[in-house]
């Protein structure tokens, strides 16, 4: 069996502790350029039909960065929730809800990156008192309290204290405001974690 076909299985017989070697497995294989060769035909999606994800993934809206391909993963192996900052939402929430509940995945990331833009944009506001047009107060909103737990350390470099804080607030909340993930984790059926991923060498790290 493939890395890659391994995520085919049921996701209820992927342990989490197994889902994620998985992923970090496939995470080095792409750092060292050794990736499976993938087919993403139109064909080969349909095939993956139902999908059996084996995580799912609070990700970055960030248009460098594609879950499938820095685990090495394919498709339907993967449950993506995007949006910029990945701060957990409603809307996200319910996703991840989702995904635990119907999917029954028996992961949960929270993936952050560094030189993140929305971070980058909170910490503006919060030190230059920057105004934003539109919507972006909602996204600033979300991760204005990251940066300001962050700044408190008075870190060296407030951009990667505070997405770093960023993903340990996201992936607080994940495990504790939602009573679907809540039994899913008391019966240890799930596993939640945060990630960042490094943009300039590609390799994601596990917070703590």
């Amino acid at each position: 069996m493939t890395t890659q076909d391994q995520a085919t299985r049921d996701a209820r017989d992927i342990a989490p502790d197994e889902a994620l070697a998985m992923l970090m497995e496939g995470n080095a294989r792409y750092v060292d350029g050794h990736v499976t060769r993938t087919d993403y035909s139109a064909a080969r999606t349909a095939a993956a039909n139902p999908q059996a994800p084996v995580a799912g993934i609070l990700g970055c809206g960030d248009a460098r960065i594609g879950a499938e391909l820095i685990f090495d993963r394919g498709p339907g192996d993967l449950f993506m929730v995007r949006l910029a900052g990945n701060f957990l939402s409603d809307y996200g929430l319910a996703s991840m809800e989702y995904c635990v509940e119907f999917l029954k995945v028996p992961l949960l990331m929270v993936l952050g990156h560094t030189h993140c833009g929305a971070v980058t944009a909170a910490i503006q506001v919060v030190q230059n008192k920057v105004g934003l047009p539109g919507r972006l107060f909602v996204l600033i909103d979300a991760i204005e309290p990251s940066v300001l737990h962050a700044q408190m350390s008075d870190p060296e470099d407030l951009l990667q204290a505070a997405t770093a804080e960023n993903v340990r607030r996201q992936v607080r909340r994940l495990r504790t405001i939602s009573p679907v993930i809540n039994a899913a984790q008391q019966a240890g059926r799930v596993r939640i974690v945060g990630a960042i991923y490094d943009m300039d060498t590609g390799k994601v790290n596990l917070l703590d």
